[in-house]
């Protein structure tokens, strides 16, 4: 129940970046003069707004036999493992597309951490099988990447690739020992 309270907080904080924004703008509106708002464009160019460089990834539905020429991942949509990133399509699933691999590598990590941490458990929706709508996953996504540090988040990938890369090495030892228990048991 804890990991759900935080997020409307999240939430939130995004929308109050936009509220000091509109309270600035409208500022500057009372001291600017009437004649100075006929060329909008050059008005807007002087409102400061400053955002974070977040990486840019487009996410549609997954059609079976389509092939991506871009880097690009998979992410679960039905079931309780909903979230889920997965580097090879399945029937149920959203593609996550974006111009660089390294891009492609931080939002895959970004959402396996989304999914452990039961961000995208909030969002299901179903009462036989659950499911995640793709404006809910985007959803998650943006607000995890608004809330997103570069230079902390490149040693939380490095600890991830770490982990999984022992998680599976103890799945290969596990699958191993269940071969050497049946070898055992047939002789």
């Amino acid at each position: 129940m804890t990991a759900f309270a935080t997020q409307p907080t999240g939430v939130l904080s995004f929308f109050f970046l936009f509220k000091n924004l509109y309270a600035r703008s409208r500022a500057e509106r009372k001291k600017c003069p009437v004649d100075a708002f006929s060329d909008r464009a050059r008005w807007r160019q002087d409102v400061i707004f400053n955002s974070r460089t977040m990486p840019t990834y487009e996410i549609k539905t997954h059609r079976s036999g389509r092939a991506y020429n871009t880097p690009h991942f998979f992410i679960l949509n039905k079931g309780l493992n909903s979230g889920k990133p997965l580097e090879k399509p399945c029937p149920n699933c959203y593609v996550i597309t974006t111009p660089l691999e390294e891009t492609r590598e931080s939002l895959y990590y970004l959402c396996l951490s989304l999914k452990i941490g039961k961000y995208f458990a909030y969002y299901l929706k179903g009462s036989v099988i659950p499911f995640i709508c793709i404006s809910d996953a985007k959803k998650v996504i943006n607000v995890a990447l608004h809330n997103y540090e570069q230079q902390q988040w490149k040693t939380k990938v490095e600890k991830l690739k770490k982990i999984n890369a022992f998680e599976e090495n103890l799945q290969q030892q596990l699958v191993a020992i269940s071969k050497l228990k049946i070898a055992l048991l047939r002789s």
